[in-house]
């Protein structure tokens, strides 16, 4: 076997996870765009849609994201109305991201993002729920 084989781009698993990941993100770009949204302000709004509110290390934890590329990120979400940042009465180094009535009320206009995007992609619903739990068990080993 040549021993430059595994330099081959055809050979690299991480390659198609990129590319794909690029294409998604850029699918959901025009949905996106209408709500004012980057793809990373939408996912931490998705968790807060979930949990109303949260420390900020933990949405970085649940987002795989470092404060560093959080912090702007809420920052912004804050300036558009939808999120407030305050620290913990318990704890005051704990920085806790809350959702607004603003907020709230764009989760009503995003609920349509998921069946557009998921259409885009045109996946069987075993073969999505087969990825998802790869993606899921390669994150776990990462």
């Amino acid at each position: 076997m040549d021993q430059y084989e595994k330099l081959k781009l055809s050979n690299q698993l991480c390659f198609p996870l990129y590319a794909c990941a690029k294409e998604i993100v850029r699918r959901y770009r025009p949905h996106l765009d209408e709500l004012d949204l980057t793809y990373t302000q939408y996912i931490a709004m998705m968790v807060l849609w979930e949990q109303n509110e949260t420390s900020v290390k933990e949405l970085g934890d649940k987002l795989f994201l470092d404060s560093g590329t959080l912090t702007p990120v809420l920052k912004s979400l804050e300036s558009k109305g939808y999120i407030t940042r305050a620290r913990s009465k318990d704890d005051e180094r704990v920085l806790i991201a809350a959702l607004t009535e603003e907020g709230r009320a764009l989760r009503e206009r995003a609920v349509c993002v998921p069946d557009r995007v998921s259409a885009c992609v045109n996946l069987q619903p075993e073969e999505a729920a087969t990825l998802y739990t790869l993606l899921y068990k390669l994150l776990g080993k990462l």
